[in-house]
């Protein structure tokens, strides 16, 4: 599996590799603080996925938004999220992007473009669907982008969102990121098909298959489908093969995973992988690379220690940004 750097600049493939490490970094604090009581609830943790989200973040404009998922943590950092905020609203604390109601599955930025994490299977793709045509009704060079993974694409929400893409050529891109699992079922058991991004096809829009765990190779799909949506060319479903090595949640026993199947993938780590290219290419050194982990490390001691140091939410927040209707006199 050789990486191509053809035609990225050493800054982008550095900033690529630091960003993958702090994704990969995030998730390991994360977990690790879970352990110990600072983060209460569940992390779905996308270790070994982070080549799908920062290829396709940092292929995005800033004015681009997107949605997440449920295993989302990667793709607000893709993007540029700030990790002493989300480490805060894992932690729910009153300084996280939430105020500490959101939690893990459900941060949201709408300043970074992030319109929410979604902890309902296959949610945020019409929410992505709807933002692209406010997009295209207005005349805007923007394009949403929908972040889901392989047991989204069996959801009824997945086809009917498609369908009004393609009927009216919507600025959106399709991310599915393929890692093989919908909980703990095996995408051959879910779907009678092995490549997902076939479904494009009854909808009128390209599908593209590209490499989950190779970076470069994502970042270069996602800017075409990126920039033939913002051309009025409408969607592209991009479908990353990648794989997650922790479980659907933590402390899920992944019995349901072949034996070797988990080393099999490990050994294709996307980290790995992108940090040994950019050594062979002279774009990076060993010590380089140290250096950018090191400072991930140090980052995210600071992002827990704001956590810890931030206070919790009083009281009588806990209604703040909750909308309701009134009607002869009764909330709904």
């Amino acid at each position: 599996m050789i990486t191509d750097l053809t035609g990225l600049t050493p800054e982008l493939l550095r900033e690529m590799y630091r960003r993958m490490v702090l994704v990969r970094e995030f998730e390991l604090r994360a977990i690790a603080e879970r352990r110990i009581g600072l983060i209460p609830g569940f992390i779905h943790a996308s270790i070994g996925q982070e080549a799908s989200a920062v290829g396709v973040g940092m292929a995005m404009r800033p004015e681009d938004v997107f949605t997440s998922t449920h295993r989302g943590h990667g793709h607000l950092i893709s993007k540029g999220g700030d990790v002493a905020r989300m480490m805060a609203e894992l932690a729910a604390r009153a300084t996280g992007y939430c105020g500490g109601r959101g939690g893990s599955l459900h941060i949201a930025d709408f300043a970074l473009g992030s319109l929410g994490a979604n902890g309902i299977v296959a949610g945020g793709i019409p929410m992505a669907v709807g933002a692209a045509l406010a997009f295209a009704m207005r005349g805007e060079e923007r394009v949403a982008v929908s972040f889901f993974g392989d047991g989204a694409a069996n959801q009824g929400a997945f086809h009917e969102a498609l369908n009004l893409a393609g009927l009216w050529k919507l600025p959106v891109v399709f991310v599915c990121e393929n890692n093989l699992y919908g909980e703990g079922t095996p995408q051959h058991k879910q779907a009678p098909l092995a490549d997902l991004a076939l479904r494009a096809r009854s909808y009128a829009f390209p599908g593209v298959i590209v490499d989950g765990n190779d970076a470069p190779s994502v970042y270069r799909a996602a800017s075409e489908a990126l920039e033939r949506a913002r051309h009025g060319l409408g969607p592209t479903l991009l479908e990353c093969k990648t794989y997650r090595w922790h479980g659907h949640y933590e402390g899920d026993p992944q019995v349901y995973k072949p034996t070797g199947e988990q080393q099999e993938w490990q050994a294709r780590c996307p980290i790995v992988r992108l940090g040994a290219a950019l050594v062979t290419a002279g774009v990076a050194t060993e010590a380089d690379l140290e250096a950018i982990r090191e400072a991930v490390r140090a980052e995210l001691d600071e992002a827990v220690a704001f956590a810890r140091q931030s206070p919790q939410p009083q009281p009588d927040e806990a209604l703040m940004g909750v909308y309701a209707e009134t009607h002869g006199g009764k909330v709904f």
